[in-house]
């Protein structure tokens, strides 16, 4: 026996070699699965709640969080999917730097400080709770789309001249970069930018749909840098319904998806309850001379 433990111990070594091995090779395989031993339990209780939580973040009542998952890692600055433990340790950081418990777990509390931070981002949203209202720009900053960039439910014709052309850099891109986005010319297509204000207030009294009279008296449209592109709709849905089953529709596509990751480059920022609603905060610059 005693000859033979050698080769038994040599046999138990190689194979925890081998489980060595194959645990770092699916850590290399899925950075996602990193810190497994911490945060592996918040992952699974956030892979439960992404789809079974009850909750009312704008109202009415809503099940699960996968709507506003693309925004919260981008925001994370994680591709990670919500039930692992990279993105809970992500989130936790999040939260800690927020003065929020560091849980990992996503919650309520910790969406309000997301939401406010998207909000901050939005320079008619800061002026609004200034108190001021943004003036429309004059008529020689508008600038004229074409019929392709227009959507067919929802025609619109304006939009500030230096956001126009933002637009049309950032939808080349992306049709040059998602397969799905270049075979659908639908998609980014804008379905509202520019409305006149006393346009917007006559179609609200005509209609009755005002938004709680905040699309009449002060829309973000008003400022023809505001657009709506059309990112997908749920089947019998209109492009702009606001149903939790729509939103989470159009969050879950690709236009909406590269829009979250890149957007941004281009100078649109994004308003969470409307995947369509992406408004431009970069500043006017006037014209240099020729």
């Amino acid at each position: 026996m005693r000859g033979r433990f050698p080769h038994v111990l040599t046999g138990v070594l190689a194979g925890l070699a081998i489980l060595v091995s194959a645990e770092g090779a699916r850590a290399q395989v899925d950075p996602c699965q990193t810190n497994a031993d911490i945060w592996a339990g918040q992952g699974f209780a956030n892979a439960i709640s992404l789809y079974s939580l009850e909750w009312a973040p704008f109202g009415a009542t809503e099940w699960g969080w996968e709507t506003y998952l693309p925004l919260i890692q981008h925001e994370l600055r994680t591709r990670c999917g919500a039930g692992t433990p990279i993105f809970a340790s992500h989130l936790a950081a999040f939260q800690q730097t927020h003065d929020l418990a560091p849980t990992g777990l996503f919650d309520s509390a910790t969406f309000q400080v997301f939401r406010g931070v998207w909000q901050e981002r939005r320079p008619f949203i800061m002026a609004r709770l200034a108190g001021d209202c943004p003036e429309p720009p004059p008529i020689n900053r508008l600038g004229y789309l074409v019929e392709a960039e227009e959507h067919a439910d929802r025609l619109t014709r304006l939009l500030r001249r230096d956001v126009l052309a933002a637009y049309r850099r950032m939808a080349a891109e992306a049709r040059a970069q998602v397969p799905e986005i270049a075979a659908d010319p639908e998609l980014l297509q804008i379905f509202s930018g520019f409305r006149d204000p006393e346009a917007d207030a006559a179609r609200c009294a005509q209609q009755g749909n005002c938004d709680g009279l905040r699309r009449a008296i002060c829309s973000p449209h008003r400022t023809g840098t505001a657009v709506d592109l059309y990112v997908g709709r749920l089947p019998g849905s209109g492009v702009d319904s606001t149903t939790p089953a729509s939103r989470a529709h159009m969050s879950q596509g690709a236009a909406y998806r590269w829009l979250v990751e890149n957007a941004g480059r281009f100078g649109f920022t994004p308003y969470v309850y409307e995947p369509w609603h992406w408004e431009y905060v970069e500043p006017w610059r006037e014209p240099s001379a020729p």
